[in-house]
């Protein structure tokens, strides 16, 4: 017979009564559903809804407005981490799929939010004929084509960087794919996935005007929300209203910080390769919270164990193949094919699009096309170069830094989410007053929005470096540029080309909105591709857009077959922690 003591008892009693924590985190969570259920009612209603509510100058509204947009943005970067767990490990194991999925990726981080809304604003729209759900469907999807496309290049450029001997440990084990894809791939992806998240969400608000308020030929498009209230302000050269969006923006971006990212990067800091007791560990108040509660634990863990089942489970997936392995390991003949396959589809799909400009442009239309391309890409490429001397430094110093990081990160993200087009009347009134050349003043606006992937990417790198590195670097007293040369850049180096690669695609996207900037009825225009995309939709001539949209890509996959591609190679072959 067992006997219990009472104060045992007592103690058991004890865990299910709850406490000011309890009371605390449900209040959050039933505050959260109650947004949730407000802001996602209005999506059912008829479309007409929206020109019998136009969007208003009213700062009182603005929360409702910034309700909308951060929903909308939620759900695309929910959007964009299923994508990228499942693209960039297909992209990352098979050598065969990496041949057409990461050119693919170029492309599509290429293609401007412009360009997608252009073909498919009118196919949501049909999807629910008649409903306000098949335009937020559309918004949501252009703003998921401004966040997905770096968080994937990060999550495959972690695994094919994970180390060689966490792969062999877990090889030792006999760990299933499955098990080794949860336990030790996402994981290892962990500290560079959560930072460029987190530049995600910041920089979806660059794209929020032009997915919330844009007309495509007859459709228009007008949602309540932060991005329409701005282009409306901006039209009616109201700069009060401005004040009050950036204000609104502020507000968003302090509150989803402490409430969803400070408590990632808190948790994801378990995930590092090594754990060292120098240094200080991120903290989050919400995660401190949650652990002090009763009730709620008690109620949360059986989703905890749901959702910790899922890496037991012994699912055969395939491993992670380094070039040399695949290419040995498959038949020649059969590489051959599929290599020739993909050429024969690339050259149909060329043809395709070649046909469809040919209906009403000639070869003098292109050609001035891809001069338009020669003069954007010098823009980038310069810009680039710009925001690498001097943000790479900045990132070390605070990646290296945790309390820095952590209270840098706020600041961050709001400069990365401030969108660069409120900057850009400002820069109009600029240019006008000192007769300054568009072609040369407007350029700084492209790199404004995109410069924050390479921070954000190198803070990640430096603040995954391990310490036992740092330590060994000064126990032999290795200082100035030996210890850039010989310790830092080749730690940080993968992560740096992630971030290069998703800024300068984003330099080639955010060329259609710098290059034409306007503030009431003055409007500055450079010569260069973007332009030349955002004047062919404004005027939905879809040849030209198909045309610029085109060579575009062509000229982003062009920049990183010949520099990134090899880069990333050599991040994968020199690099690794081995």
């Amino acid at each position: 017979m067992t006997m219990h003591h009472p104060a045992m008892e007592a103690g058991r009693r004890h865990r299910y009564v709850p406490n000011l924590w309890d009371a605390f985190a449900f209040g959050l969570l039933f505050g959260g559903l109650i947004l949730l259920v407000h802001g996602g009612h209005d999506t059912l209603a008829p479309i007409v809804s929206l020109e019998a509510s136009p969007v208003s100058l009213d700062p009182a509204r603005l929360p409702e407005y910034a309700l909308r947009t951060t929903m909308r943005m939620l759900a695309a970067i929910v959007a964009s981490l299923v994508f990228t767990f499942a693209y960039g490990a297909l992209a990352a194991k098979s050598r065969r799929a990496e041949m057409v999925l990461i050119p693919l990726l170029d492309i599509l981080q290429s293609v401007p939010v412009l360009g997608f809304l252009s073909f498919t604003v009118v196919g949501f729209m049909a999807l629910f004929p008649g409903r306000v759900l098949g335009v937020e469907l559309a918004s949501i999807f252009a703003i998921f084509t401004a966040q997905a496309w770096n968080m994937t290049f990060s999550f495959y450029q972690s695994l094919k960087t994970v180390p060689r001997d966490l792969d062999e440990a877990t090889r030792s084990f006999r760990l299933s794919g499955w098990q080794r894809f949860w336990r030790l791939e996402v994981p290892f992806s962990m500290p560079g996935l959560v930072w460029n998240t987190m530049m995600s969400m910041s920089g979806g608000w660059f794209f929020v005007v032009a997915s919330e308020a844009i007309s495509v030929g007859n459709t228009t498009i007008t949602l309540p929300g932060v991005g329409s209230y701005v282009a409306l302000a901006i039209e009616q050269q109201n700069l009060a209203a401005v004040g009050w969006a950036v204000a609104a923006m502020l507000a968003v971006i302090l509150i989803y910080d402490q409430l969803l990212f400070r408590p990632l990067v808190a948790w994801g800091d378990k995930f590092r390769v090594e754990q060292s007791a120098s240094g200080a560990a991120p903290r989050s108040w919400l995660l401190d919270a949650v652990r002090r509660t009763r009730l709620f634990q008690i109620l949360l863990a059986p989703v905890g164990s749901v959702l910790s089942a899922i890496p037991r489970q012994r699912l055969q997936l395939p491993a992670a193949r380094s070039a040399q392995a695949g290419t040995a390991g498959a038949g020649a003949w059969a590489e051959r094919a599929w290599l020739a396959l993909v050429i024969l589809a690339s050259a149909y799909t060329l043809w395709l699009i070649a046909s469809f400009v040919a209906t009403e442009l000639s070869w003098s239309d292109v050609g001035e096309v891809v001069g338009l391309g020669l003069l954007t890409m010098l823009r980038v490429v310069v810009l680039m170069a710009l925001a690498t001397v001097i943000w790479v430094p900045v990132g070390v110093w605070i990646g290296l830094r945790p309390r820095v990081a952590e209270r840098v990160q706020p600041l961050a993200q709001f400069l990365a989410a401030f969108p660069a087009n409120i900057v850009f009347p400002f820069a109009v009134v600029v240019i006008v007053r000192l007769g300054l050349n568009p072609d040369i003043w407007l350029s700084p606006l492209m790199v404004l929005g995109t410069q924050w992937y390479i921070l954000f990417n190198v803070i990640a790198g430096a603040s995954a470096f391990p310490n036992d590195l740092k330590e060994a670097a000064a126990t032999f007293r290795i200082r100035g540029w030996n210890w850039w040369r010989k310790v830092i850049l080749p730690g940080i180096f993968p992560y740096y080309v992630t971030g290069a690669v998703t800024a300068s695609g984003g330099s080639w996207n955010a060329s259609i909105v710098a290059e034409v900037a306007s503030w009431g009825d003055t409007r500055l225009t450079a010569h260069g591709l973007g332009s030349y995309i955002a004047q062919a939709t404004a005027a939905g001539d879809y040849p030209r857009i198909v045309l610029g949209i085109a060579v575009m890509s062509l000229f982003v996959i062009l920049f990183n077959r010949l520099l990134w591609r090899p880069l990333y190679a050599f991040a994968g072959r020199r690099l690794r922690l081995d």
